[in-house]
């Protein structure tokens, strides 16, 4: 790309970027199983007003924008009460899902180093715990030991994951519930591991943080995972995903503010500048993403966040539902939130194949490859697809049955 000579009106660059857009698939025709969480236009417009009025300020600069700091402790505090914190908690506003995990990875191994003496530290995770820890095991040197999960439910097996435990083992991880399966890990049998073994419990409850309490208050059964449970040490929950807010916006939240100050915190003090504190991995970082967040509770509510949480279990009632009468099809079991993954119960038709042709309608399709499916990750807009989607996963399935290909693709980078 080169510069323009002069510079551009804003209609002229709003029409290059509508041209730059014009292959993405269509996320408010809820095409798309991924990447994006939406109600309505009212809810964004509120996101985008939030987030321009405080699009320049600085959440690094606290003492310079006092605002952007009560607005963060609200936010964090809503969180802190939502998942049953202890009086003593306390939380930090990320990113998103991966920084929150990387932090309280981090802060694990600072925990564990300062007072037992860990050097060689390694974390024990079921196989279908996110790659963030795996990401974050990369960079801060700390080994990630991925234990397969039980083969009836696809959750951690905790009697596989306790035999990986040893003398420089510093925590575990559970997931609230896992991306791949939507499946709620034993948090509470795992929360008795930590504390038996004197070990970091992280809960990753990226997808279900924002969600799951309100899905439990309607009815559905789902397990104790959150702060209630004895052994949970630390906590992510993403904003940007069923919290609805604008991106990129997460929490990781610790059961005490010790955890925080000594095991979190980068003081810094050696340059010329003087002191520099963080607990983030940013350094600056955008005052719009937060207010847009706090924007997103005030306006939703608690009654915003429950009817969010009845467009989701409703939508994918009607789904599986559908689903179940495409002959060749059946639904992967178990599956406990707003996410479920759609299987051959044909041998003779290849979920590869349908995924292909779904693709030629126009949808975004999530490919499972362990084992081989179509995953769905529901939001509140996907309330509107449904029909369209029944009539096309079922057109799909008669073209793979005719066509008696096998697909190429083996699964999705996401």
């Amino acid at each position: 790309m080169e510069l323009p000579k002069e510079g551009l009106a804003w209609r002229e660059i709003e029409a290059l970027l509508n041209d730059a857009k014009k292959d993405d698939v269509s996320w408010r025709d809820a095409r798309m199983a991924v990447y994006y969480y939406y109600l309505d236009d009212e809810l964004a417009d509120v996101q985008k007003r939030a987030y321009a009025a405080f699009w320049t300020e600085n959440s690094l600069g606290k003492r310079a924008f006092p605002s952007l700091a009560k607005l963060e402790s609200d936010v964090v505090d809503f969180g802190l009460a939502l998942l049953n914190a202890p009086d003593d908690a306390a939380g930090t506003f990320t990113s998103g899902g991966s920084e929150s995990i990387f932090l309280a990875v981090q802060t694990a191994r600072d925990w564990a180093r300062e007072t037992k003496g860990i050097r060689e530290p390694n974390f024990v995770v079921p196989r279908s715990a996110h790659p963030a820890f795996s990401r974050a095991g990369h960079a801060l040197g700390i080994e990630v030991r991925r234990v397969p999960t039980t083969r009836n439910d696809f959750k951690a097996d905790i009697g596989a994951m306790a035999a990986r435990i040893d003398d420089n083992t510093i925590g575990l991880v559970g997931s609230a519930p896992c991306y791949p399966f939507g499946v709620f890990d034993p948090i509470r049998e795992l929360g008795a591991l930590a504390l038996s073994r004197d070990l970091w419990l992280h809960v990753d409850a990226c997808v279900g943080g924002f969600l799951s309490p309100y899905v439990k208050r309607l009815g559905h059964p789902l397990p104790d995972w959150d702060f209630s449970v004895p052994g949970v040490t630390s906590l992510s929950a993403d904003l940007h995903k069923h919290g609805m807010a604008a991106k990129g916006a997460s929490l990781m939240l610790l059961r005490s503010k010790e955890l925080k100050e000594k095991y979190q915190t980068f003081d810094f003090r050696e340059w010329e500048r003087g002191p520099y504190v963080a607990w983030t991995m940013q350094g600056t970082r955008p005052g719009g993403a937060v207010a847009a967040a706090w924007a997103t509770l005030q306006h939703l509510g608690d009654a915003g966040y429950l009817r969010c949480a009845r467009m989701i279990m409703d939508t994918k009632k009607a789904l599986i539902d559908g689903i179940g009468r495409i002959p060749g099809l059946a639904v992967l079991e178990p599956s406990e939130l707003s996410i479920f993954v759609t299987r051959s119960a044909d041998p003779a038709l290849d979920i590869g194949a349908v995924s292909d042709a779904m693709g030629t309608r126009g949808w975004l399709i999530g490919r499972q490859a362990e084992p081989p499916g179509i995953h769905m990750h529901l939001n509140p807009s996907h309330e509107r697809m449904v029909d369209e989607y029944l009539a096309d996963l079922a057109w799909a399935v008669g073209q793979a049955r005719q066509s008696g290909t096998r697909s190429a693709h083996a699964g999705s980078t996401y």
